[in-house]
């Protein structure tokens, strides 16, 4: 597999360089590969949802951390999001995202908030690693509103 390889190799460099923060991240994200592989999706992994859950987890940590006012531990979920985001495509700014679910709504003729569900799972799997579920659903919100 191409993209565990890619982290592997990831793994070592960061190793040889002593880069605690980024070998940290990327071992997270070895472990959540491993996972994968075990509960019988070995051939199966889809990485783009499989990062996405884990920068959805460390966004919620970062969270509960700055509530907690506990900026140290914040900072260092912030620092593992920036790596893993390294392996996403790249993101879609705020006006493409905004460009993308209006030419969505369009084609499926919605017009009102009942239609945000099919949206939603339209949008989800055009838009997958480009946008977050929440900022689609923030643009799907205005629009149908």
């Amino acid at each position: 597999m191409e993209f565990k390889n890619t982290i592997d190799n990831q793994i070592k460099e960061s190793m040889l360089n002593k880069r605690k923060s980024r070998l940290l991240a990327l071992r997270a994200i070895k472990s959540a590969i491993l996972l994968e592989e075990k509960s019988g999706n070995e051939n199966n992994i889809n990485s783009l949802k499989l990062l996405m859950r884990l920068i959805k987890q460390r966004k919620d940590s970062r969270d509960l951390y700055i509530k907690q006012n506990r900026i140290d531990l914040a900072d260092k979920e912030s620092k593992e999001i920036k790596i893993i985001e390294e392996f996403l495509p790249e993101q879609m700014n705020d006006n493409d995202l905004e460009i993308k679910i209006q030419s969505i709504i369009k084609a499926e003729g919605a017009s009102a908030m009942k239609d945000m569900g099919k949206i939603m799972g339209i949008a989800s799997k055009e838009l997958e690693g480009k946008a977050d579920n929440s900022r689609i659903s923030v643009y799907v919100k205005k629009l149908l509103s």
